[in-house]
């Protein structure tokens, strides 16, 4: 078993290469695993949980007040959470689910400052996917057929979120890369190349399925 955590700028193709990791290493995939619990106890699509999903101190707090249970992703038991717009309740259950993939089936986890919340996990990899801007913004335009400038504006934004969000909660710069076993320039190379990359450096480390 193991845990392959995936801290990524956006722009660098992770919702592509974390599955591709994922089936290639036959391990499960969570990708950001609150808001999708967040998304099926609120109804709402799990793309308005994600817009809210990483930008610390916002209006996703209001919502997390309002859910009652969110389902335990590893198939245990239910998560309770109280009824309270809580930063630090949200973020102690984040964590938690995290820690229950990690300790228990493992998996490919994509975002959710993972690198950071299991970083004394032994049997991990740490990987960061980044990129020069103008090239992540290039690639972006290509994936989601964006002029570059709506690209750019998505880009921006995104990384300030996710920048905010780890500096709110953890103090820390996503960036640095002290955090990872594996830094990645994403835009440098075809998408199924850093797929290979992580899966070669997993093997490396011992990561694999569950007998």
């Amino acid at each position: 078993m193991g845990i392959v955590t995936i801290s990524a700028s956006y722009g660098t193709s992770s919702a592509q290469v974390g599955p591709a990791v994922a089936r290639a290493l036959h391990l499960p995939f969570v990708d950001r695993a609150i808001p999708q619990a967040v998304a099926r106890a609120l109804g709402v699509p799990l793309s308005d949980a994600e817009e809210q999903d990483g930008k610390a101190a916002t209006g996703m707090w209001r919502l997390i007040s309002s859910i009652a249970m969110v389902p335990d992703l590893t198939g245990g038991e239910h998560l309770v959470y109280n009824k309270v717009a809580d930063e630090r309740l949200f973020k102690e259950k984040t964590e938690q689910v995290l820690h229950q993939v990690a300790d228990g089936p493992g998996g490919v986890i994509l975002g959710r400052c993972a690198v950071l919340v299991l970083r004394d996990q032994p049997d991990a990899l740490h990987v960061r996917l980044d990129g020069p801007l103008d090239k992540r913004v290039a690639l972006l335009a290509k994936l989601k057929d964006l002029d570059l400038e709506e690209a750019h504006k998505q880009v921006e934004s995104t990384d300030r979120a996710r920048k905010a969000y780890a500096h709110s909660f953890y103090k820390c710069d996503l960036n640095d890369a002290r955090n990872y076993q594996l830094v990645i320039d994403a835009t440098a190379f075809p998408t199924e190349d850093v797929t290979d990359m992580i899966v070669h450096a997993a093997k490396a480390r011992g990561i694999r399925p569950a007998d």
